[in-house]
């Protein structure tokens, strides 16, 4: 992927004395330095989600969609016959 990066004056110093110290290009040198800053095992550990039961539903879900469009629609009818 190629993209711009503004980086800080400390920041491209450390960059350019990693691609002289190991004789690499710009773009290694960053990558690297991104790469290594990853905390070991990071990769592998999944993230995890806690779950925990809400008990039975009050309301009932299945045509909320149906109802929020209905209360919207009588809304915009009642603005309408005010002129608002």
């Amino acid at each position: 992927m190629r993209t711009t990066v503004t980086l800080d004056a400390d920041t491209e110093h450390i960059i350019r004395q990693r691609m002289q110290t190991r004789r690499v290009s710009f773009k290694q040198a960053l990558n690297d330095a991104i790469r290594e800053s990853e905390p070991v095992g990071e990769r592998s550990r999944s993230f995890r989600t806690r779950t925990a039961s809400m008990g039975a539903p009050r309301v009932y879900l299945d045509r909320a969609l149906q109802l929020a469009g209905e209360l919207e629609d009588d809304e915009l009818l009642s603005r309408m016959r005010r002129g608002a």
